[in-house]
Protein backbone atom coordinates (compact mmCIF):
# COMPACT_ATOMS: atom_id res chain seq x y z
CA UNK A 1 0.00 0.00 0.00
CA UNK A 2 1.22 3.65 -1.07
CA UNK A 3 2.22 5.36 2.25
CA UNK A 4 2.59 8.95 3.39
CA UNK A 5 4.63 11.02 5.56
CA UNK A 6 3.64 13.81 7.62
CA UNK A 7 5.42 16.01 9.24
CA UNK A 8 4.87 19.37 11.08
CA UNK A 9 6.67 22.66 11.95
CA UNK A 10 7.83 21.79 14.90
CA UNK A 11 9.54 17.76 13.23
CA UNK A 12 10.70 19.75 10.45
CA UNK A 13 12.62 22.18 12.92
CA UNK A 14 14.53 19.53 14.64
CA UNK A 15 15.69 17.51 11.59
CA UNK A 16 16.63 20.44 8.77
CA UNK A 17 18.60 23.31 10.44
CA UNK A 18 20.27 26.40 8.78
CA UNK A 19 23.69 24.96 7.94
CA UNK A 20 26.44 24.07 5.61
CA UNK A 21 24.06 20.82 4.63
CA UNK A 22 21.30 23.33 3.71
CA UNK A 23 24.07 25.35 1.90
CA UNK A 24 25.08 22.36 0.31
CA UNK A 25 21.82 21.25 -1.18
CA UNK A 26 20.45 24.84 -2.69
CA UNK A 27 24.20 25.01 -3.94
CA UNK A 28 23.71 21.83 -5.82
CA UNK A 29 20.00 22.35 -7.17
CA UNK A 30 21.47 25.75 -8.46
CA UNK A 31 24.03 23.67 -9.81
CA UNK A 32 21.73 21.24 -11.52
CA UNK A 33 19.78 24.07 -12.73
CA UNK A 34 22.70 25.13 -14.89
CA UNK A 35 24.00 21.74 -15.94
CA UNK A 36 21.01 19.35 -16.19
CA UNK A 37 17.48 19.53 -18.24
CA UNK A 38 15.58 20.83 -15.23
CA UNK A 39 11.70 21.23 -15.52
CA UNK A 40 10.74 24.44 -14.05
CA UNK A 41 7.84 25.73 -14.74
CA UNK A 42 6.83 29.86 -14.40
CA UNK A 43 5.31 30.47 -10.92
CA UNK A 44 2.22 30.54 -10.32
CA UNK A 45 0.69 33.32 -8.29
CA UNK A 46 -2.67 34.79 -6.57
CA UNK A 47 -3.04 38.41 -6.04
CA UNK A 48 -5.11 39.31 -3.02
CA UNK A 49 -4.27 43.23 -3.15
CA UNK A 50 -6.89 44.03 -0.40
CA UNK A 51 -5.52 42.14 2.82
CA UNK A 52 -2.03 42.56 1.29
CA UNK A 53 -1.88 38.79 0.00
CA UNK A 54 0.10 36.98 -1.97
CA UNK A 55 0.29 33.02 -3.39
CA UNK A 56 2.75 31.82 -4.65
CA UNK A 57 3.28 28.13 -6.12
CA UNK A 58 7.00 26.35 -6.99
CA UNK A 59 7.58 23.67 -8.43
CA UNK A 60 10.53 22.24 -10.42
CA UNK A 61 11.76 18.53 -11.41
CA UNK A 62 15.55 17.63 -11.53
CA UNK A 63 16.91 14.48 -13.14
CA UNK A 64 18.48 12.61 -10.38
CA UNK A 65 16.32 13.73 -7.71
CA UNK A 66 13.56 11.21 -7.05
CA UNK A 67 11.16 13.21 -5.67
CA UNK A 68 10.04 16.66 -6.95
CA UNK A 69 8.24 19.24 -4.67
CA UNK A 70 4.86 21.45 -4.98
CA UNK A 71 5.43 24.22 -2.79
CA UNK A 72 2.29 26.66 -1.98
CA UNK A 73 3.99 29.80 -0.50
CA UNK A 74 1.21 32.40 1.24
CA UNK A 75 2.32 35.59 1.83
CA UNK A 76 0.42 38.31 3.70
CA UNK A 77 2.01 41.17 5.07
CA UNK A 78 -0.88 42.83 7.10
CA UNK A 79 -0.87 39.77 9.30
CA UNK A 80 1.70 40.95 11.78
CA UNK A 81 -1.47 43.64 12.80
CA UNK A 82 -3.31 40.52 13.66
CA UNK A 83 -0.40 39.22 15.58
CA UNK A 84 0.41 36.62 12.83
CA UNK A 85 2.93 35.66 10.84
CA UNK A 86 3.56 37.43 7.31
CA UNK A 87 4.45 34.18 5.51
CA UNK A 88 3.16 30.18 5.68
CA UNK A 89 2.47 27.42 3.72
CA UNK A 90 3.73 24.19 2.55
CA UNK A 91 4.93 21.51 0.35
CA UNK A 92 3.62 18.40 -1.24
CA UNK A 93 6.56 15.99 -2.41
CA UNK A 94 5.69 13.75 -5.12
CA UNK A 95 7.57 10.49 -6.39
CA UNK A 96 9.25 11.61 -9.31
CA UNK A 97 9.39 8.02 -10.97
CA UNK A 98 5.27 7.11 -9.86
CA UNK A 99 4.02 10.77 -9.19
CA UNK A 100 2.73 9.07 -5.65
CA UNK A 101 2.71 11.27 -2.88
CA UNK A 102 5.19 10.66 -0.73
CA UNK A 103 5.31 13.77 1.91
CA UNK A 104 3.32 16.41 3.92
CA UNK A 105 5.80 19.09 4.97
CA UNK A 106 3.36 21.39 6.60
CA UNK A 107 5.96 23.64 7.87
CA UNK A 108 4.07 27.57 7.44
CA UNK A 109 7.10 28.54 5.43
CA UNK A 110 10.08 27.22 7.48
CA UNK A 111 11.73 25.49 4.86
CA UNK A 112 11.13 28.00 2.58
CA UNK A 113 13.43 30.74 5.09
CA UNK A 114 15.71 27.56 5.33
CA UNK A 115 16.55 27.67 1.04
CA UNK A 116 16.00 31.23 1.08
CA UNK A 117 18.95 31.89 3.51
CA UNK A 118 20.68 29.18 2.34
CA UNK A 119 20.63 30.89 -1.14
CA UNK A 120 21.53 34.24 0.25
CA UNK A 121 25.11 31.70 1.74
CA UNK A 122 25.19 30.72 -1.60
CA UNK A 123 25.41 33.77 -3.33
CA UNK A 124 28.11 35.33 -1.44
CA UNK A 125 30.06 32.41 -1.44
CA UNK A 126 30.28 32.68 -4.69
CA UNK A 127 30.29 36.51 -5.71
CA UNK A 128 31.29 38.43 -2.69
CA UNK A 129 34.84 39.09 -2.00
CA UNK A 130 36.08 35.74 0.42
CA UNK A 131 37.54 38.53 3.33
CA UNK A 132 34.15 40.33 3.20
CA UNK A 133 33.67 40.62 7.21
CA UNK A 134 31.32 43.97 7.44
CA UNK A 135 27.56 43.03 6.08
CA UNK A 136 24.71 45.65 6.33
CA UNK A 137 20.81 43.93 6.29
CA UNK A 138 17.52 45.26 5.02
CA UNK A 139 14.72 44.45 6.73
CA UNK A 140 14.10 43.57 10.23
CA UNK A 141 12.05 40.12 10.08
CA UNK A 142 12.66 36.45 10.14
CA UNK A 143 14.64 36.14 6.77
CA UNK A 144 16.90 39.07 7.82
CA UNK A 145 18.30 37.72 10.83
CA UNK A 146 18.57 34.48 8.75
CA UNK A 147 19.97 36.17 6.16
CA UNK A 148 23.28 37.34 8.60
CA UNK A 149 23.48 33.78 10.38
CA UNK A 150 23.35 31.70 6.36
CA UNK A 151 26.13 34.79 5.84
CA UNK A 152 27.83 33.40 9.01
CA UNK A 153 28.51 30.43 7.65
CA UNK A 154 30.21 31.06 4.40
CA UNK A 155 31.79 34.42 4.78
CA UNK A 156 33.75 35.62 8.56
CA UNK A 157 31.76 38.10 9.66
CA UNK A 158 32.41 40.22 12.41
CA UNK A 159 30.01 43.51 12.57
CA UNK A 160 26.65 43.84 11.07
CA UNK A 161 24.45 46.53 10.83
CA UNK A 162 20.24 46.36 10.21
CA UNK A 163 18.23 48.86 8.61
CA UNK A 164 14.65 48.67 8.26
CA UNK A 165 11.62 50.97 8.17
CA UNK A 166 10.35 50.30 12.03
CA UNK A 167 13.47 51.66 14.47
CA UNK A 168 11.54 49.31 17.08
CA UNK A 169 12.21 46.53 15.18
CA UNK A 170 15.31 47.06 13.70
CA UNK A 171 16.68 47.76 17.42
CA UNK A 172 15.22 44.79 18.51
CA UNK A 173 16.50 42.71 15.80
CA UNK A 174 19.98 44.05 16.26
CA UNK A 175 19.60 43.15 20.30
CA UNK A 176 18.59 39.36 19.11
CA UNK A 177 21.11 38.68 16.60
CA UNK A 178 24.16 39.90 18.81
CA UNK A 179 23.11 37.49 21.59
CA UNK A 180 22.74 34.34 19.22
CA UNK A 181 25.56 35.22 16.94
CA UNK A 182 27.86 36.82 19.31
CA UNK A 183 29.17 39.74 17.10
CA UNK A 184 28.82 43.58 17.12
CA UNK A 185 24.99 44.03 15.91
CA UNK A 186 23.55 47.72 15.50
CA UNK A 187 20.33 49.12 14.24
CA UNK A 188 21.25 52.22 11.52
CA UNK A 189 18.29 54.41 10.69
CA UNK A 190 19.84 56.11 7.39
CA UNK A 191 20.13 54.08 4.81
CA UNK A 192 23.34 55.26 3.18
CA UNK A 193 25.65 55.07 6.38
CA UNK A 194 24.20 51.21 6.53
CA UNK A 195 25.94 50.80 3.49
CA UNK A 196 28.83 52.49 4.10
CA UNK A 197 31.92 50.58 4.64
CA UNK A 198 29.61 47.19 4.32
CA UNK A 199 31.28 44.55 1.93
CA UNK A 200 27.93 42.76 1.62
CA UNK A 201 24.35 43.94 1.14
CA UNK A 202 21.39 42.32 1.82
CA UNK A 203 17.81 43.26 0.68
CA UNK A 204 15.16 40.85 2.29
CA UNK A 205 11.85 43.54 2.41
CA UNK A 206 8.42 43.35 0.51
CA UNK A 207 9.18 46.98 -0.48
CA UNK A 208 7.87 48.61 -3.63
CA UNK A 209 10.07 51.70 -3.92
CA UNK A 210 13.97 51.11 -4.03
CA UNK A 211 15.67 51.32 -0.56
CA UNK A 212 19.10 50.70 -1.51
CA UNK A 213 20.50 53.52 -4.11
CA UNK A 214 22.74 53.12 -7.04
CA UNK A 215 24.98 56.25 -5.58
CA UNK A 216 25.64 54.64 -2.32
CA UNK A 217 27.32 51.71 -3.56
CA UNK A 218 31.07 51.18 -4.13
CA UNK A 219 33.67 49.18 -5.14
CA UNK A 220 34.12 46.08 -3.95
CA UNK A 221 30.80 45.56 -2.33
CA UNK A 222 28.09 42.63 -3.48
CA UNK A 223 24.64 42.89 -2.83
CA UNK A 224 21.80 40.66 -2.62
CA UNK A 225 18.52 41.21 -3.45
CA UNK A 226 15.95 38.62 -2.46
CA UNK A 227 12.88 40.65 -1.73
CA UNK A 228 11.41 41.83 -5.18
CA UNK A 229 9.64 38.16 -6.28
CA UNK A 230 6.64 39.86 -7.88
CA UNK A 231 6.35 42.93 -10.59
CA UNK A 232 5.66 45.18 -8.09
CA UNK A 233 8.42 45.21 -5.92
CA UNK A 234 11.75 46.78 -6.11
CA UNK A 235 14.00 47.18 -3.58
CA UNK A 236 17.88 48.06 -5.81
CA UNK A 237 17.76 51.63 -7.58
CA UNK A 238 17.28 49.90 -10.96
CA UNK A 239 20.28 52.17 -11.89
CA UNK A 240 22.25 49.85 -9.93
CA UNK A 241 22.24 47.01 -12.54
CA UNK A 242 23.38 48.59 -15.05
CA UNK A 243 26.38 49.93 -13.47
CA UNK A 244 27.44 47.06 -11.54
CA UNK A 245 30.37 45.15 -12.89
CA UNK A 246 28.51 41.47 -12.72
CA UNK A 247 24.97 40.95 -12.43
CA UNK A 248 23.79 36.97 -11.69
CA UNK A 249 20.11 35.85 -11.71
CA UNK A 250 18.92 32.86 -9.53
CA UNK A 251 16.57 32.56 -13.16
CA UNK A 252 17.04 34.89 -15.86
CA UNK A 253 13.73 33.65 -16.95
CA UNK A 254 12.27 35.49 -14.34
CA UNK A 255 14.48 38.16 -12.96
CA UNK A 256 13.43 39.16 -16.50
CA UNK A 257 9.58 39.35 -15.56
CA UNK A 258 9.78 40.01 -11.66
CA UNK A 259 12.78 40.52 -10.15
CA UNK A 260 15.36 43.84 -9.76
CA UNK A 261 16.24 43.14 -13.50
CA UNK A 262 12.65 43.75 -14.64
CA UNK A 263 13.03 47.43 -13.52
CA UNK A 264 16.04 48.25 -15.35
CA UNK A 265 14.78 46.99 -18.02
CA UNK A 266 11.41 48.64 -18.07
CA UNK A 267 13.45 52.24 -16.95
CA UNK A 268 15.22 51.63 -20.29
CA UNK A 269 18.60 50.95 -18.48
CA UNK A 270 19.08 47.24 -19.50
CA UNK A 271 18.36 45.52 -23.14
CA UNK A 272 15.38 43.24 -22.54
CA UNK A 273 17.65 40.67 -24.32
CA UNK A 274 20.46 41.38 -22.63
CA UNK A 275 22.32 38.51 -21.41
CA UNK A 276 23.69 37.56 -18.22
CA UNK A 277 25.00 34.58 -15.76
CA UNK A 278 22.80 32.56 -13.77
CA UNK A 279 24.21 31.50 -10.45
CA UNK A 280 24.46 28.34 -11.18
CA UNK A 281 26.07 28.73 -14.32
CA UNK A 282 29.00 30.61 -12.09
CA UNK A 283 28.51 27.53 -9.54
CA UNK A 284 29.66 25.18 -12.49
CA UNK A 285 32.07 27.38 -13.99
CA UNK A 286 30.57 27.93 -17.04
CA UNK A 287 30.34 31.73 -16.54
CA UNK A 288 32.61 33.88 -14.17
CA UNK A 289 32.15 35.13 -11.16
CA UNK A 290 33.99 38.18 -9.25
CA UNK A 291 36.28 39.44 -11.39
CA UNK A 292 38.56 41.47 -8.82
CA UNK A 293 38.28 42.88 -5.60
CA UNK A 294 37.48 46.31 -6.79
CA UNK A 295 34.31 44.73 -8.80
CA UNK A 296 30.68 45.62 -7.68
CA UNK A 297 28.51 42.52 -7.92
CA UNK A 298 24.83 41.78 -7.19
CA UNK A 299 22.70 38.80 -7.30
CA UNK A 300 18.89 39.07 -8.07
CA UNK A 301 17.37 36.18 -6.15
CA UNK A 302 13.23 35.60 -7.18
CA UNK A 303 12.99 32.56 -5.70
CA UNK A 304 13.29 29.05 -7.90
CA UNK A 305 11.47 25.63 -7.77
CA UNK A 306 14.36 24.02 -7.66
CA UNK A 307 15.50 24.98 -4.28
CA UNK A 308 11.70 23.77 -3.04
CA UNK A 309 12.50 20.36 -4.34
CA UNK A 310 16.26 20.49 -3.30
CA UNK A 311 14.92 21.21 0.47
CA UNK A 312 12.15 19.13 0.70
CA UNK A 313 13.77 16.07 -0.39
CA UNK A 314 16.49 16.92 2.09
CA UNK A 315 13.79 17.32 4.83
CA UNK A 316 12.20 13.52 3.73
CA UNK A 317 15.46 11.64 4.10
CA UNK A 318 16.14 13.34 7.10
CA UNK A 319 12.88 12.20 8.49
CA UNK A 320 13.02 9.02 7.07
CA UNK A 321 16.88 8.65 8.94
CA UNK A 322 15.22 9.70 11.98
CA UNK A 323 12.02 8.00 12.07
CA UNK A 324 10.31 11.36 12.21
CA UNK A 325 6.78 12.59 11.52
CA UNK A 326 3.81 10.32 11.11
CA UNK A 327 2.86 7.47 7.98
CA UNK A 328 -0.56 6.88 6.78
CA UNK A 329 -1.69 4.54 4.44
CA UNK A 330 -3.79 5.07 1.26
Amino acid sequence: MPKMTILTEAELRKIVRLDLDAVACVENAFHALATKPVAMPPILRLDIPEHRGEVDVKTAYVPGIDGFAIKISPGFFDNPKLGLPSVNGMMVLLSARTGLVEALLLDNGYLTDVRTAAAGAVAAKHLSRPDSAVATIFGAGVQAQLQLEALMLVRPIREARIWARDAVKAEAAAKQLREKLGITVRAEADGEKAVAGADVIVATTPSETPIVKAGWLRAGQHVTAMGSDAEHKNELDPAAIGTAGLYVADSLKQTRRLGELHHAIAAGLVAADADFAELGQVIAGLKPGRAGAEQITIADLTGTGVQDTAIATLARDRARTASAGAIFES
